[in-house]
């Protein structure tokens, strides 16, 4: 009994020096990272503030790009201070405010957070454990987040004083809406090399050719004159890239993954983890709507009924969004009251009123999920094969300590083909080459900047996969002979006087038409085009027609080409915006809102500009870099 106090006299010295040791750490967590980046106006940035922000804008690039954005790479883009400049705006308005006594209550705080979808169990109430859980896995406290939401909260009233209400100017509108929504009625006809028909058949009536059945007529074969003007005046068209000849040795997962050997029990281990992603009972899509009262509920069911309101209509009256009552795909046991009812609807059928946690609901089935069991012998293959992918990638991260020793030793690719098992080969790499290693986009950064005699090093894929590169030779980009590329160059100079001809012709047929002729008496099949905006395409013509229509002259004729393009032109009309038009009342209010909502922007900036200048500033450059090397 004594050895046991003694026991807990001793562990209790051990915590209270522990504790006691800790003081004094300040903005230093228990890792020994720093948690405070800088302060502004008095106010900390913490490290993880700017590390998730930077995370997600990485993410958010990542989703653009569809490749892997190293933090390198967003510091050489600059990415990194732009989302540090965006935290330091943010606190030095949060200082702002708070000097002007901007704040709101608990209440508008609270709301708030029970609004989070996230923070929502499947009967739609607010889940508190749910509410620390997500915090949590964003490194967030609860103090912490609902503080982030009262700045947020204090700046969204700060810059409501600073630019509300500031509107576009009425003729700065109605100049934007006369340019986008004026119109032009236009006939036209496309031309073609075809021999031009007689202007009228037999009967005394206008012939005409539809230009789908015209056929290009006979382009005479280029001369060697020709041919050799052509080679010499665009040389940069038969010119070879530069070849980087590369040496690399690669070690990949499934290389690694077809000698390791997966014991039969791991495999149902990991089946049974994943029970329920092969073993699924019976689910609904389903959405749900929710009204504050029993009778408010059963009318929009009567009017649904009567077919007087579809639900989406149902759904916009009580200013919600299709995506705001999604609940997705659900269980029968996540749906507790409603449970019976949904499940015994048929997929389109509309079930309520229901009561729930958030009152009485209408609950809509838009689909019916079968049962799905998918059997350990089916899934047995996907899964060995990734057990031994994360065993294989796990055993290239204890060679690569191996390799990249052999690399600092001065050993060559052929050393770690030989030593560590890495596959070596070669290719003559050029941009845009693909296949085999060319298609991983690591490599070929790597082959794009590698230079002769640099030191080689060890990078990774995506899949876990490693490689080395070097440079064993460059051929500098070449003009290719003649007789290499001659087809080429033929094709380009028939191309070229197959545009020239039928520009030739289009304006020859152009002239006749704007001295009084008919299209069909120029041997052309008219096609008209009214009502034409400048965002208007029309069928059958090429990129940028629309554009030269508009610089044309009411009553003018000319010829429009493009890239094996050409058309006769007449601009028939031109009218204003027509008013009682919806479109052009959609495009004016978005103008006006686009106008307004960017001038208050720039409003709002320069007050924060104004303010920043005259507020303290201190960023602390170890914590930054510390942030940054936490991604590498």
């Amino acid at each position: 009994m004594a050895s046991s106090k003694g026991n807990r006299v001793f562990v209790w010295i051990i915590l209270i020096l522990l504790f006691v040791g800790l003081i004094g750490f300040g903005a230093t967590g228990l890792t020994g990272h720093a948690t405070r980046l800088g302060s502004v106006g008095g106010k900390d940035i913490d490290t993880q503030t700017y590390a998730s922000a930077l995370q997600s804008r990485i993410r958010a690039l990542e989703s653009q790009t569809g490749e892997p954005v190293s933090i390198a790479r967003a510091q050489q883009i600059g990415l990194d201070r732009a989302v540090l400049g965006q935290i330091v705006t943010e606190r030095v308005l949060d200082a702002e405010a708070e000097a002007l006594g901007l704040s709101v209550g608990d209440g508008a705080v609270r709301d708030q957070v029970l609004a989070i979808p996230a923070f929502q169990g499947l009967n739609g109430s607010f889940d508190r454990e749910s509410y620390r859980d997500a915090l949590q896995r964003n490194g967030l406290t609860v103090a912490e987040f609902e503080q982030s939401l009262r700045e947020g909260e204090a700046r969204a009233l700060l810059q409501s004083a600073v630019a509300g209400g500031v509107g576009a100017s009425d003729t700065h509108v109605a100049a934007m809406i006369d340019f986008m929504m004026s119109r032009r009625d236009i006939t036209w006809a496309p031309v073609t090399l075809a021999a031009t028909p007689a202007p009228v058949a037999d009967d005394g009536r206008p012939r005409v050719i539809l230009p789908e059945i015209l056929l290009d007529a006979e382009i005479p074969a280029p001369t060697e004159a020709e041919i050799e003007a052509r080679y010499a005046a665009a040389p940069e068209a038969y010119t070879a890239p530069e070849i980087r000849e590369i040496s690399y040795a690669w070690l990949r997962p499934e290389d690694v993954a077809d000698d390791i050997e997966i014991a039969e029990d791991e495999v149902r281990a990991l089946y049974e983890q994943r029970i329920s992603e092969y073993v699924q009972e019976e689910r609904r899509l389903v959405e749900r709507l929710v009204y504050p009262n029993q009778e408010a509920a059963a009318e929009a069911l009567a009017r649904l009924e009567a077919g007087e309101a579809g639900f989406e209509d149902l759904v916009a009256a009580r200013g919600l969004t299709l995506e705001a009552v999604d609940l997705g795909d659900v269980a029968k046991g996540d749906l507790d009251d409603a449970a019976d009812a949904i499940f015994a609807a048929s997929a389109n059928d509309v079930v309520g009123p229901v009561e729930t946690g958030l009152g009485p609901a209408l609950f809509r089935v838009n689909a019916v999920l079968a049962a799905e069991e998918v059997s350990f012998d089916e899934a047995a293959p996907d899964l060995r094969d990734e057990l031994a992918r994360a065993r294989a990638r796990r055993e290239i991260e204890r060679r690569s300590e191996e390799i990249t020793d052999l690399i600092a030793g001065g050993a060559a690719l052929e050393d770690l083909a030989e030593r560590a098992g890495m596959e070596l080969g070669s290719v003559d790499w050029s941009e845009g080459a693909t296949g085999g290693i060319a298609d991983y986009a690591p490599f070929r950064e790597a082959a794009a900047t590698v230079q002769e005699g640099d030191f080689p090093e060890l990078l990774g894929f995506e899949d876990g996969g490693v490689f080395a590169v070097r440079l064993d030779g460059v051929t500098p980009p070449a003009l290719r002979p003649l007789d290499e590329v001659r087809d080429e160059v033929i094709a380009d100079v028939e191309s070229e006087t197959r545009a020239r001809l039928r520009a030739e012709r289009a304006e020859a047929l152009a002239a006749r038409i704007a001295a009084g002729d008919s299209f069909e008496a120029a041997g052309l099949a008219p096609r008209d085009a009214d009502n034409l905006t400048r965002r208007a395409f029309v069928e059958g013509t090429g990129p940028g027609f629309v554009r030269d229509v508009f610089e044309m002259e009411e009553g003018a004729v000319r010829v429009i080409g493009g890239d094996g393009f050409t058309a006769v032109v007449r601009l028939d009309a031109v009218a204003p915006p027509a008013e009682d038009d919806a479109g052009v009342a959609a495009e004016r209010q978005a103008i006006e809102q686009r106008l307004g909502t960017g001038l208050a922007q720039d409003i709002y900036a320069a007050f924060a500009n104004a303010v920043q200048s005259g507020t303290e500033i201190r960023i602390d450059d170890a914590a930054v870099q510390a942030v940054h090397s936490s991604f590498r």
